[in-house]
């Protein structure tokens, strides 16, 4: 009999430690989570660690929310009304110079994506040779106004080419149908509607033009980051690990996405993701997920120049490196 209850008494204790209550399954903890735009290969990552476990592994259920703009996306943090996000540095970085009181803690696309896209026929074969041709740009874009830093870098100044302010669903049609000779777009964009149509580019990216400034990346509010330092840890290096995935397995990393998102079109998520996993190591990149401070050094200095970023501005308040995993655990850079 004592045989007997010593047993059960184990089997109690065994079940208590385990689940902390007996019978009763440990909930995982939900994080809500804000992308930048709708779900596309720009966001696979993200899934891969939704679908293939990554999150729960560590204790997180995760539940992505679709956005629509960086800029919308940084506001919502800014305003409290969202924790912990996804969205381009640059927007998230000026609400931070404004008093916001976030920081990026890990990221993605360590330059940006934009880039001048010309047709192979209109003859352009070098950034020089846009002088005195039409680039149109994408009314109200913070791309146009880091354009005259991408012209000087490059030997041109703004008044060699004449710029034609257009709205963004204008874009493809007007070089497709030689309003423009060129158009200053995004190689996860503009540049895959161009391919669709069987359109031959040239394209002439910033951050291989001497303009790679700190892009896409996961940030958090103060506060969350305070209360949270745990749960954002594990959070970051789950998602580490979905995009390390994705570079991977972009087929199924595609699939997991389609899971997660059933209204995505698998064809087009596909080239985005392939377009963008080059920008996981430029700029100078030692790590995935990790921007050198030479980086964000660089990007403050650069988008001082065009006032997107106040001068003088230290670059460390917009980030820090306190929530990524240890060195010798993230994906190094080959």
């Amino acid at each position: 009999m004592r045989s007997t209850i010593g047993k059960l008494s184990s089997a109690i204790l065994t079940c208590a430690f385990a689940t902390g209550l007996c019978g009763t399954a440990v909930a995982d903890t939900e994080v809500p989570f804000q992308l930048n735009w709708t779900a596309g290969g720009a966001n696979a990552g993200f899934a891969a660690a939704v679908a293939e476990g990554f999150y729960k592994q560590v204790g997180l259920d995760v539940k992505v929310t679709e956005g629509n703009g960086s800029g919308n996306t940084a506001q919502l943090v800014a305003n409290g009304r969202a924790q912990l996000a996804y969205a381009d540095a640059v927007a998230v970085s000026q609400l931070i110079a404004k008093g916001a009181p976030m920081r990026v803690i890990a990221t993605i696309y360590q330059s940006n994506p934009n880039e001048v896209s010309a047709l192979k026929k209109s003859g352009i074969k070098s950034i020089k040779d846009l002088a005195g041709h039409k680039v149109g740009v994408p009314s109200g874009s913070s791309q146009t106004t880091m354009l005259p830093l991408f012209l000087q870098a490059n030997g041109l100044k703004e008044s060699d080419v004449t710029l034609i302010s257009m709205p963004v669903a204008s874009m493809v049609p007007a070089l497709l149908q030689g309003q423009v000779d060129a158009i200053l777009g995004s190689m996860d964009s503009y540049q895959l509607q161009l391919e669709a149509q069987g359109a031959e580019l040239v394209n002439f990216r910033f951050a291989d033009y001497g303009v790679p400034t700190v892009s896409t990346s996961i940030f958090a509010s103060n506060e969350y980051l305070k209360a949270n330092p745990d749960l954002v840890k594990k959070f970051v290096a789950a998602s580490l690990k979905g995009w390390s995935f994705a570079m991977d397995n972009p087929a199924k990393a595609v699939k997991d996405l389609k899971t997660v998102f059933p209204n995505v079109n698998e064809k087009l998520a596909t080239a985005e993701l392939a377009a963008i996993t080059p920008l996981f190591c430029s700029g100078g990149a030692k790590s995935v997920g990790k921007a050198e401070d030479a980086s964000w050094t660089r990007t403050q200095d650069l988008l001082a120049q065009v006032k997107l970023l106040p001068a003088g501005q230290n670059p460390k308040t917009y980030y820090t490196d306190d929530f990524l995993p240890p060195a010798n655990q993230l994906r190094a850079c080959k």
